[in-house]
């Protein structure tokens, strides 16, 4: 193994030894079934996990892509919990400095495999949505396949990939109406609740836009998606 893979491997290893020894039987047990996660849980809170992949970063040095890439592919090989969040935690630490559009293959495989919003959203938003507000032309034909997919996951990354652009002022408002309108009648409550996120989001910077959108398509949205996309319309607009 060469040096800079074995520096890698001992990064990952630490990361996950760290991990092991953080967590509770008891919280383990309530967020697997919360989750309704068929992974190994240890229980670590969230904040430990940012924190103990934050140390391991800034231990690595300055980020490179393929370095990035490999430490995040070794700390999902297995099927602990606690260990593919510290994947998608490197993923998202260093996606703005990064990662490209290139990488989206590679960050599909583990919005396929994740299972769980609380695996898919991170990415989603921090990881393929840094992206895209960096190179969103040569995004969009990876984004537009994703929100045709069977994959409701793949769906709800569409929509929310979009968020860092209107939280930045630069929202893709035709690619967001053309996605929502093609799923405004599924079923699926992620991405119902996706849909309406994304547009309480815009409504912020952009009531009129909102409101002129939910107005025109009431009869075909569910109650949970209205009540998402209106919830900080100004009173009376709708």
């Amino acid at each position: 193994m060469s040096e800079p893979h074995a520096r890698l491997a001992a990064a990952a290893d630490g990361v996950r030894e760290a991990l092991d020894r953080l967590g509770t039987a008891e919280r383990a047990e309530r967020e697997r079934a919360y989750l309704r996660s068929n992974l190994t849980h240890l229980g670590v809170p969230v904040p430990e996990v940012r924190r103990t992949v934050k140390s391991a970063l800034r231990a690595l040095g300055p980020p490179s892509r393929d370095d990035t890439l490999r430490l995040a592919a070794l700390l999902w090989s297995d099927e602990v919990y606690e260990h593919r969040q510290a994947a998608v935690e490197t993923l998202t630490a260093r996606a703005a400095a990064v990662l490209r559009a290139g990488d989206l293959a590679g960050l599909e495989r583990y919005l396929r495999a994740s299972g769980t919003w609380a695996l898919v959203d991170p990415l989603a938003v921090h990881a393929v949505g840094a992206v895209v507000v960096r190179d969103p032309a040569a995004c969009g034909d990876a984004l537009d396949r994703w929100a045709r997919d069977e994959d409701f996951w793949l769906r709800r990354t569409a929509l929310l990939a979009l968020l860092p652009g209107v939280r930045a002022g630069t929202p893709d408002l035709p690619r967001l109406s053309r996605y929502a309108d093609a799923m405004l009648d599924e079923r699926e409550f992620f991405v119902r609740k996706a849909i309406g996120w994304v547009l309480r989001e815009v409504s912020v910077r952009d009531p009129g836009f909102v409101a002129a959108w939910v107005r025109e398509r009431r009869p075909r949205m569910s109650g949970l998606t209205w009540r998402e996309a209106v919830r900080r319309l100004p009173a009376g607009t709708v």
